[in-house]
């Protein structure tokens, strides 16, 4: 009988033991400077706090936790500005403690650029100082009246300085650059724009097959066909364009520095 209260009492300790592992909130990121902050509600069964427990990469925090609100003080565990960090909150299956600054462990864009170029009208060339965290650089061009995407860099969250470079094609003419990141708020954090006047020669169409393919004379482009209503239905760069799985109807095309038009029959 003994033996039995004993391996009954054994298994309720192993399955609370387990509830109390499945009962994680984790937050991961990286280190900006700035502390945790956590409501701790009282268990439902209204004996002491929610929270029981809270590591820092897997190291046990030595802070105050018995309490309505605590601190998870970051500072204590030899983190540099940009290093990685997960954050585990243990607590009771019968209550849930809430984490009212998620979002201090995300990087935010604070660069600012010391210096901005392009090379010959081939490399953009960029330095910055103040990264506070690794976001990407989205490196833009400014074709058809609107900024186009031609890449990515990673930058470093470093606080600098940082150099950067991108290898672009130009379009005949003046051509426009610029860079921008965009942090977990959404908005965007954008770069001055930088011209350069290249020597790549004008760019022109004409079908070469009706209804099959079109062909750019004076070299290779990059290029976006549209329909009548607005939707992109095709884009990429080189000399050429197959067209015959298009449908019958007009169609917009941008190329080199230009948008034209052309009908498919």
């Amino acid at each position: 009988m003994k033996h039995r209260l004993f391996l009954l009492f054994a298994l309720s300790l192993l399955v609370t033991v387990a509830g109390y592992a499945q009962s994680i909130i984790r937050i991961e990121g990286n280190y900006q400077g700035k502390n945790i902050y956590v409501q701790n509600p009282f268990a439902s069964s209204g004996v002491g706090f929610c929270v029981y427990e809270v590591r820092v990469n897997g190291n046990l925090t030595t802070d105050e936790i018995g309490s309505s609100a605590f601190e998870v003080d970051l500072r204590n565990h030899n983190l540099k500005i940009g290093d990685p960090v997960e954050v585990q909150i243990f607590h009771k299956d019968d209550c849930k403690p809430k984490v009212l600054n998620p979002e201090v462990l995300k990087p935010k864009s604070t660069y600012e650029v010391v210096s901005m170029e392009v090379a010959n009208c081939e490399t953009l060339k960029w330095s910055t100082k103040n990264e506070q965290g690794k976001l990407t650089y989205i490196i833009e061009q400014y074709r058809w009246n609107k900024w186009v995407k031609i890449g990515e860099v990673d930058g470093t969250g470093l606080v600098g300085p940082n150099n950067y470079s991108f290898k672009v094609t130009p379009h005949s003419g003046e051509n426009q650059f610029r860079v921008k990141q965009v942090d977990y708020t959404g908005q965007p954090r954008i770069s001055k724009v930088v011209k350069c006047t290249s020597s790549v020669p004008e760019i022109k169409f004409y079908p070469v097959k009706p209804d099959k393919e079109i062909t750019f004379e004076g070299g290779e482009t990059m290029y976006e066909i549209y329909d009548q209503y607005g939707n992109i239905v095709k884009k990429g760069f080189g000399s050429k364009i197959d067209v015959s799985g298009l449908a019958r109807g007009g169609y917009f095309l941008n190329y080199d520095n230009k948008t034209g038009e052309f009908f498919k029959k």
